[in-house]
């Protein structure tokens, strides 16, 4: 299922000087240095086929990031292009507030069976963060309704990122990007999170490690007080930190420790739904059951924004009595336009089969990025799917990490830059030790996995001769 680009536009040298002017006077981009462009282009990407993308010069690069764990069937499908200018002509907006429109039905139906159990009710959001943040506020509720006000808290795991939000920042692990928000929502608790490799005195025993880590969340559910926590937010695979996955058991040991203390358990699948770990739900693969799954990124392949918590018959029975209304809503949740986009992109999953697609390669996948483990700074690939990450270390043996001042030099002052100009996306990242994350689309098979792997040779090499 591998991609075959078109032929590359020609450079206009006039347009793109145009752009840049434009982007440095006018544009604010997310999560982003602005100052790193005062000196050097600001990167231009202007068109997109297949598992590629194609700059402002025609130069090309592998989509190794699928744009932002988002573009699952590729870039340039025509089927779900064509569908959105269907739905746009048909109907362009309609709020779902007392409501509804056809998309957003069959959309919800959809997503409803698909959802493991009695996860059958869908509540549409524009993204991630506000998913994250809709379930927080409907734990809320529903046990103010059941006659538990008191429980408000949540816990979540050590560097995991929910959202940017301000319910979903505060639900997040990860102190750098809070700090200079506080105060943040109240009740928020960390835990340990599933990092086997920076779990040493736990040996070679990794369901001894998943015990310990779960049972780290029922403790500080008793430290909290059991009747103050209203959820556990995990991630199947935790993505900040570089692709955490869980080990054998851990998931089943805290579903156990919610039902025992009444908490319920939200899977946060922005990124690990829709086909990432080759099931439509992280929760499938590793075999349990949430109470809430919220989603993004990949129902719409990134065509249309869109967002959902999908929640079990339990959870929405108080809401169907006399007065009840979950005082929530979202002005653009279930877009007409973005529904019809998740529905052409289902169907596309559906007629390529990119779950079995996924799941028939996942090991060659692995297998060729493990071929990097004979580099000295590599010091542990892990991940499932088509979801990686690549752990560097300043010494194989010892595990030593790179510190604060190491970890500047290598991931931003070299290795973005020489993987991107290279013609690799992915992310250099340090919320957590320094790693390289990949999470490509589910259409590539060996040619892109080996261009990754020589790609990456090439310039860990190069960054370790620096080193």
């Amino acid at each position: 299922m591998t991609t075959t680009p078109q032929e590359v536009p020609s450079f206009d040298a006039a347009s793109h000087d145009g752009l840049q002017a434009a982007a440095r006077r006018h544009l604010w981009m997310h999560f982003t240095r602005m100052s790193s462009y005062a000196d050097h282009d600001v990167p231009v990407i202007v068109r997109g086929e297949g598992a590629y993308v194609y700059d402002a010069k025609g130069r090309r690069y592998l989509d190794g990031l699928a744009g932002l764990f988002v573009s699952m069937v590729g870039h340039g499908r025509d089927e779900i292009a064509e569908a959105s200018a269907r739905q746009a002509k048909e109907l362009a907006y309609f709020p779902l507030w007392s409501y509804a429109h056809p998309r957003a039905i069959e959309l919800a139906e959809r997503l409803a069976n698909l959802a493991p159990g009695d996860l059958n009710r869908v509540f549409f959001t524009t993204g991630g963060s506000e998913a994250v943040e809709s379930a927080w506020k409907l734990a809320r509720q529903y046990f103010r309704a059941n006659g538990q006000p008191n429980r408000y808290k949540v816990i979540s795991r050590d560097i995991a990122y929910h959202g940017a939000t301000m319910g979903a920042l505060s639900i997040t692990g990860l102190p750098a990007i809070k700090t200079m928000f506080e105060p943040l929502v109240p009740g928020s608790v960390r835990v340990p999170n599933t990092n086997f490799y920076r779990a040493p005195e736990h040996g070679d025993d990794p369901v001894a490690f998943g015990r310990w880590a779960a049972d780290e969340i029922e403790r500080a559910i008793l430290r909290e007080g059991a009747d103050s926590v209203a959820a556990v937010y995990l991630e199947p695979v935790q993505n900040s930190g570089g692709c955490f996955p869980p080990p054998p058991g851990y998931f089943q040991r805290v579903r156990e420790i919610c039902d025992r203390h009444g908490v319920l358990l939200v899977s946060d699948e922005t990124i690990c739904a829709f086909g990432r770990l080759g099931h439509y739900f992280g929760a499938d693969r590793y075999g349990y059951l949430p109470d809430i799954i919220t989603v993004a990124k990949g129902m719409t392949s990134g065509y249309a924004p869109i967002g959902a918590m999908i929640v079990s018959d339990r959870i929405m029975e108080p809401f169907l009595k006399e007065t009840a209304t979950f005082l929530h809503g979202i002005t653009f949740g279930g877009h007409p336009v973005s529904c019809a986009v998740a529905l052409a992109n289902l169907d596309l999953f559906e007629k390529e089969d990119l779950l079995g697609h996924v799941l028939s390669t996942e090991d060659a996948f692995r297998s060729t990025l493990n071929k990097l483990n004979d580099l000295p700074i590599v010091g542990e690939v892990r991940g499932d799917g088509y979801f990686y990450g690549i752990e560097l270390v300043k010494d194989k043996a010892t595990r030593e990490t790179f510190d604060d001042a190491e970890s500047e030099r290598l991931l931003r002052g070299f290795l973005s830059g020489a993987l991107f100009e290279a013609g690799l996306i992915c992310r250099a990242d340090d919320r957590g030790d320094p790693v390289i994350q990949l999470a490509p689309p589910l259409i590539i098979g060996q040619p892109e996995f080996d261009f990754i792997e020589q790609t990456l040779r090439s310039v860990l090499t190069e960054a370790w001769s620096k080193l």
